[in-house]
């Protein structure tokens, strides 16, 4: 056989790829987007269609409406930044059935049969986060803060959050966890909860952000003068974030590649289709 000519024949296959983007409108997905839009732009030459359906906010209705309509267009794999329901890990098993395969990325869902997951070891960077704040307290006792947001739905905050919980019960038992706060990523109430947790616990030393929301912590901090105060760590290279690092509100920022987040799973899918590869754990 022509095996030059074979590679040739399947180069030339049209693929039509789904990509949707929940909280669209978040920093840290607008960065994903972006990598997102860079992968599209290096695919459409080889003959690859990506669709992309950007959703505001986590709604699973809306979610289960778009894959519907993706699939109904003929797109032949999806990527999906999920949310944690059962009604979602039904549906991406239905659609592993249908040989159409799944990437999610930003945030995984646990015992599904997805292609692959694209994002950050969110388990150990809550216990990178508990590591760094446990550094910057000390040996003295001391009382943390832990704010998260959509933890019904979105499964990288509640691995964040048990990481950080984990680690700091058991390497820093001089530091006091409060109960975890849930912002519902949004901004005001992220601000809302600082305010009463100062008024309550004025000796509060430290305050972990595990979601977005990162904006309303550090203005709280900053309208009640406790920046460079309380110590605080947050998610994200979002532009806001790096401002407030070096403006010492925030003393550490973790980073997940978001651009990457983006790019690789519709390079992952188009690679599977073409020639079955799958991506390497």
């Amino acid at each position: 056989p022509n095996l030059i000519g074979q590679a040739l024949v399947r180069t030339k296959r049209d693929f039509k790829i789904g990509a949707i983007l929940q909280s669209a409108e978040t920093p840290t997905m607008k960065i994903v987007l972006e990598g997102l839009k860079q992968a599209v732009d290096e695919l459409r030459a080889s003959g690859v269609e990506v669709v992309i359906r950007e959703l505001r906010g986590l709604d699973e209705e809306l979610l289960l409406e778009s894959i519907e309509e993706l699939v109904l267009q003929g797109a032949q794999g999806l990527a999906i930044s999920p949310n944690n329901t059962p009604e979602l890990r039904q549906c991406i098993d239905q659609l592993d059935q249908q040989n159409i395969p799944v990437v999610t990325f930003n945030s995984d869902l646990p015992a599904i049969n997805r292609l692959c997951y694209v994002g950050q070891d969110n388990i150990a960077a809550g216990r990178t986060v508990a590591g760094l704040l446990g550094l910057l307290l000390g040996h003295e006792p001391a009382t943390v803060l832990v704010i998260t947001g959509s933890t019904t739905v979105h499964q990288s905050y509640n691995e964040r959050v048990f990481g950080f919980c984990n680690e700091l019960s058991l390497q820093f038992p001089n530091l006091t966890q409060l109960a975890v706060q849930n912002c519902e990523d949004r901004v005001d109430l992220a601000e809302q909860i600082v305010l009463d947790t100062l008024e309550r616990v004025p000796e509060l030393s430290g305050i972990y952000i595990a979601s977005t929301g990162y904006e309303g912590v550090c203005r709280a901090l900053t309208h009640t003068g406790m920046q460079r105060k309380i110590r605080v760590i947050a998610h994200d290279f979002a532009a806001h974030n790096l401002v407030m690092a070096r403006r010492q509100v925030l003393d550490f920022v973790l980073g997940q590649d978001a651009q990457s987040q983006g790019a690789l799973p519709i390079r992952y899918l188009r690679e599977f289709l073409l020639d079955g590869k799958r991506p390497e754990p």
